[in-house]
């Protein structure tokens, strides 16, 4: 039985030391003793120590909640120091589960720490679940964040739900008795690639942490039952603007899994729901429409004539460019076709070769024959000809 509904045990008792560290939640009485029992006695499992991850953990280890389980398979990367402030510079290269797990640990030796270095699956999610009270979404994608929910419809486990783009930021709790579910308010995934990802995007450091902060009051209310959660409720937050708005959600009474006719009884293949399936075999003829960087350097060296275009946007040609090149967001390639010439040799990139995969596949079929798209983007360019270009 979850913490959340079940009687504190009589033996359930701080420590001398344990008074001190609580002693500003203890003389609250809104928390006092019996609600530092039972965030003591209180199991709540992380999905992710990233951006969102961080802020939750370190607040929850240190308002003291007993047992926090973190599920992550990634390593620290540089460009995480801006925004999972749970890991630091000389954690680079390191398993984001071990430098979460120091951090914390050196935070509050009082609690238990349980890692579990594994990519979330329709088979293990239920079996990580189970001895939880409550599970905190802190992922980036669609294919877990539906998971997620579904998992914890299935078990009666709240979800405390936080997303993140850009300077824009969402919080809820889902998967209760009395509200909806994810499913609910986002029936269907977007289509694969229509949502940039915060690599592609970007988003603005401190903005996890707001969301980040915000999921960790609602586990904290949750587990002393106190206040109003936001079960029904989406919190929008445009960091830009430093506004909140609050959405009312209901319960659709068609929802395939929190519905009284529920269509969907256990978990699914979310990758192929998402329409994000195995990459499939390249076509014939495919390879044609890609120049690796080195191939470039040497057609640039030997003076070939050909067109370069950026699709990029503006602001990322600060950060870098391949010199010569000609800036055409891929957002405004069809607006702007006029301004190429189907005749020419072109060779188009981005920063990973997504984006340019997208415009070649447009110029394809707009008539262009001798293009090609850069493989791996500028990025590869970086590791593969120039190591001065910076990676972004």
């Amino acid at each position: 039985m979850s913490v959340i509904n079940q009687a504190l045990p009589q033996t359930a008792k701080l420590s001398n030391e344990e008074v001190l560290r609580y002693s500003r939640h203890l003389i609250m009485p809104e928390v006092s003793m019996e609600g530092q029992l039972r965030l003591k006695q209180a199991k709540v499992l992380l999905i992710g120590a990233g951006g969102l991850g961080s802020p939750l953990a370190l607040y929850l280890a240190a308002a003291g909640v007993g047992k926090i389980g973190i599920v992550d398979f990634d390593v620290v990367d540089v460009t995480n120091l801006q925004r999972q402030v749970i890991h630091s510079t000389p954690d680079v290269g390191r398993p984001k589960l071990d430098s979460a797990y120091e951090h914390l640990k050196s935070l509050n030796p009082h609690i238990d720490i349980v890692t579990y270095e594994t990519r979330l699956s329709s088979e293990n999610a239920l079996e990580l679940f189970k001895d939880y009270d409550m599970v905190a979404d802190g992922t980036d994608n669609f294919p877990t964040r539906y998971l997620v929910n579904d998992a914890c419809v299935l078990l009666g486990k709240p979800n405390i739900y936080g997303s993140i783009y850009r300077f824009e930021g969402q919080a809820s709790v889902f998967a209760s008795e009395q509200g909806p579910c994810y499913r609910c308010l986002y029936p269907e995934p977007p289509p694969p690639g229509l949502v940039p990802s915060c690599a592609e995007g970007g988003v603005l450091g401190i903005l996890p942490g707001l969301i980040g902060v915000i999921q960790a009051t609602e586990v904290v209310k949750l587990i002393l039952r106190k206040g109003n959660p936001l079960i029904g409720r989406l919190l929008l937050l445009d960091a830009l603007e430093m506004k909140f708005r609050e959405l009312k959600l209901r319960k659709d009474p068609n929802c395939p899994m929190c519905g009284p006719n529920r269509t969907i009884h256990a978990l699914i293949d979310y990758d192929q729901f998402c329409g994000i399936g195995p990459e499939p075999a390249p076509p014939p003829g495919l390879s044609e429409f890609e120049i690796d960087p080195v191939e470039l350097k040497k057609k640039i060296d030997r003076g070939d004539k050909f067109f370069l275009l950026d699709v990029r946007e503006l602001h990322e040609v600060d950060i870098c460019k391949i010199p010569g090149s000609y800036l055409i967001p891929l957002g405004q390639v069809p607006a702007r076709v006029s301004e190429l010439n189907s005749a020419d040799d072109m060779v188009v990139y981005c920063r990973s070769g997504q984006r340019s995969g997208k415009a070649v596949d447009f110029l394809k079929k707009a008539g262009f024959r001798k293009i090609k798209n850069l493989k791996g983007g500028i990025l590869a360019w970086a590791d593969k000809v120039d190591p001065s270009v910076p990676k972004y």
